[in-house]
Order: structure tokens, then C-alpha cells, then sequence
């Protein structure tokens, strides 16, 4: 079974979007994952199409009414999981993103406005996710992100399935920094090690790094991960990198 993505927009036009192009659009096109869009206007009931109303309480802009969302859902749930996406959401992470791509797809709810009458998370099994601490105008970026993260993870999209195991977050580090030729490029070389041909230096110095640029760039990740003290990965198992000369 491939998986297949349902995201519910009041834009459906901008889908697919990125989506169709690069890794993504490939894996598109040669059916190793399937998209398609549903329209919240055409669950309204009123002769104006509207899907929301003005916040209880008082206060600026609108809300997305929470029968016409749960109308939405009802007509495409099955057994993957319901998202919406919203900052009020817990944060996407790498692991969340491997834990969907192992499944059978997901269905994406896209917020606008002021967001989702809170009921829709009380009365259907909406996960609320969130790609960052911003606000956007919509959820359907945020939804082509999560999707990205997701698609890319999916087997045969990736030309090698290794290539996904020593990324930035798979094992709470951010990824070690990259070099290619030129050699020599604005008196800047690439460090001696990397040229070095020797697999165990090669990956011990990777690890270094990644261990450095985390604490430097991402000092939380450091401390959620008791001080990011992994043991270096088994790239020197596995990289088949040659000497570069």
C-alpha cells in the first residue's frame, strides 16, 4: 500500500505544489505515494459557502467552525491518522515524521484565519502539529512540509536507503558539516581528514562535529539528549568515500 495524503484546504490549488517537483514530484508521478485535496467550502450549508464565525468571547478575525470541519473529516476518515496543522500543535520532529512514513498515510487538516474551534480536537482524534514558534497564513505550507519530511523517508525515493540514517535530528544531533571539490576553493580546503581515506578517522571527526555545531547552534537538542554524548555513528562501517585528492 502506498502512502496517501488527504489534505483537507480551503485552497486545494496549491496543491501539489512544491510537492510536485523534485524527490517528491518524482516519487509523485511513479506512484510511490498518492495526494489529493478536499474542498472545507463544499461541507458548508449555507448559501454563501462560509466555514467560519466570529470568536466566542470577542476579539479580531474569524474561526473555522467546528461542524463544518468535523463534516470534512467524517467524509474521508479511515484509518490513518487526522493532522492539523496549527502552532498550537506539538512540533514535528524526525521521529514523527519516520513514525507516519511507516504508515499508510495521513489526513492533513489546514488551518486559516484565527485557527480551529477547539471542539473539532475534543470530538474527533485530531493531532495538532506545528513546523515552528511562527504563524503563517495558512496551513497548507506547513502541510507540504510535513509531507516533504514524510515522502522523502518513503522506500525508493531516495536513491540509497542510507541516505536518510546520518541526517541532522536522526540521532538528536544536528548533521556534520559537508565538503566537495574544489579542493582548494578562496583559500579555504577541506580539512585533511575528509581527504585522508581513513573510514574510522573519517567518522569519529564527523561525529566531533556534529556534536560541536549542535551545542553551538541548537544547545536545546543538546540538553534533551542529556548532553548529546552518542557514540559516533557507523559510518566507517559503511562510507565507502575514497581518497579525494
Amino acid at each position: 500500500m502506498s502512502f496517501r495524503a488527504t489534505v483537507l484546504t480551503l485552497y486545494p490549488e496549491m496543491f501539489p505544489g512544491p510537492l510536485g517537483l523534485s524527490l517528491a514530484g518524482t516519487a509523485l508521478k511513479n506512484g510511490l505515494w498518492e495526494l489529493d485535496t478536499v474542498q472545507i467550502r463544499d461541507f458548508a450549508t449555507d448559501k454563501h459557502k462560509s466555514v467560519d464565525d466570529t470568536p466566542a468571547g470577542g476579539g479580531a478575525g474569524m474561526v473555522l467552525r467546528c461542524d463544518i470541519l468535523a463534516a470534512a473529516l467524517d467524509a474521508v476518515a479511515d484509518t490513518r491518522p487526522m493532522l492539523a496543522m496549527t502552532p498550537r500543535g506539538a512540533p514535528l520532529s524526525q521521529a514523527r515524521a519516520r513514525d507516519l512514513a511507516s504508515g499508510a498515510g495521513a489526513i492533513i487538516l489546514c488551518g486559516r484565519f484565527e485557527g480551529f474551534d477547539e471542539r473539532i480536537f475534543e470530538a474527533r482524534p485530531v493531532e495538532p502539529v506545528s513546523i515552528g514558534d511562527y504563524v503563517l497564513s495558512g496551513g497548507e505550507l506547513a502541510a507540504m512540509v510535513l509531507l516533504d519530511t514524510c515522502v522523502r523517508l518513503l522506500p525508493g525515493v531516495m536513491g540509497a536507503a542510507s541516505s536518510g540514517e546520518e541526517e541532522s535530528f536522526e540521532t538528536g544531533l544536528l548533521e556534520y558539516p559537508h565538503y566537495t571539490r574544489p579542493v582548494d576553493w578562496e583559500g579555504r580546503t577541506i580539512p585533511e581528514v575528509l581527504r585522508s581515506g581513513d573510514h574510522a578517522k573519517i567518522a569519529a571527526w564527523r561525529h566531533e562535529m556534529a556534536l560541536r555545531d549542535t551545542r553551538l547552534r541548537r544547545p536545546d537538542l543538546t540538553l534533551r539528549h542529556g548532553g548529546a554524548s552518542q557514540a559516533p555513528p557507523s559510518g566507517a562501517q559503511r562510507d565507502n568515500e575514497g581518497k579525494m585528492k
